[in-house]
């Protein structure tokens, strides 16, 4: 699995992991990637294409 969108290029984001008592420990979060079948100017491709540019049409999907 890729672990950025080639479309938009969302990627993993760090941040901090915030107990309940607040210590903190560095975590990271990765978007949703799925290895899908796009059309791109006519031909199919396959392409790790995160599942908000597929939900919002800027990836047409193939057959």
């Amino acid at each position: 699995m890729g672990k950025f969108c080639e479309v938009c290029n969302k990627g993993i984001m760090s941040g901090n992991l915030v107990s309940h008592s607040n210590r903190k420990t560095k975590r990271s979060w990765a978007p949703n990637i799925q290895r899908v079948t796009a059309v791109i100017n006519g031909t199919p491709r396959k392409m790790d294409v995160c599942t908000r540019c597929l939900r919002s049409g800027k990836v047409q999907r193939g057959i």
